[in-house]
């Protein structure tokens, strides 16, 4: 079965339980668009990162279809999958750092585990550490960052590569209300240069902060859609140019 012209995901009828337990997501369906931005919002324990988890490959649904990419990743071999996964970038909420590296090493790592020559690694890490405004923070480790800067860098290590899709897990649960419209602004931005953005979040004041977003709400583990983000191709952003277009 192939997807809606022009779509880069397709969940069909998608379910997901743990074990023998009760599905924790049930028929789920929903496309999504090259360049549009999407916000997935629910109570807590509705399945929002149990979504995500599906939508970032670290996780096979118990039943239904997932294509992405054209391909159906359901029947995808396992060796097939890092290639896939290279191609979506994803920031979690307690950020995963690898607390022995810099800041600079952090957002490098995906570059030197596709084995990008370390001559094509300096400028790009360095070009997007300034992107997020952390230039100055560069040789610090983890430990030494703020929570929003922590951010950041998960931020610039999850784009680092330019994948086609961001996945982001309550990104601003773990920073105060000025710092997570800072963070909004840069999913905004790298959204205009064309990925295709989902935020996960509670936070209903979010909601309206980007304009032409889409949101789907999940309730004890079935999608509802109030904006028509299941139902209808939306209107992509005008590109633009940035740090790294």
């Amino acid at each position: 079965m192939s997807g809606p012209e022009g779509s880069i995901v397709q969940f069909d009828n998608v379910g997901l339980r743990y074990g023998t337990d009760r599905e924790v997501l049930s028929d789920i369906s929903f496309t999504l668009y090259p360049g549009s931005f999407y916000f997935l919002t629910g109570a807590s324990g509705a399945g929002k990162t149990s979504l995500l988890r599906l939508l970032y490959l670290a996780q096979r649904p118990s039943r239904g279809m997932i294509r992405m990419f054209g391909s159906d990743v359901i029947t995808l071999p396992r060796k097939g999958l890092p290639a896939f996964r290279r191609r979506i970038g994803t920031v979690f909420q307690d950020f995963r750092l690898v607390p022995h590296l810099s800041a600079f090493d952090n957002v490098a790592l995906p570059l030197r585990v596709s084995r990008v020559p370390e001559s094509e690694i300096k400028k790009p890490v360095a070009d997007m550490l300034d992107w997020v405004g952390l230039s100055h923070r560069a040789g610090a480790r983890p430990a030494t960052l703020s929570g929003g800067e922590q951010q950041r860098v998960a931020i610039a290590r999850a784009v680092i590569a330019r994948p086609e899709i961001l996945v982001a897990d309550e990104p601003t649960g773990n920073v105060d209300h000025d710092m997570g419209l800072k963070l909004l602004r840069l999913f905004e931005a790298l959204n205009r240069l064309g990925t295709t953005v989902v935020v996960a979040t509670h936070d209903v004041h979010l909601l309206k902060k980007v304009p032409d977003s889409l949101i789907m709400r999940l309730d004890k583990g079935r999608l509802s859609d109030p904006t028509g983000a299941l139902r209808y191709p939306p209107r992509r952003p005008a590109r633009i140019e940035g740090a790294f277009g």
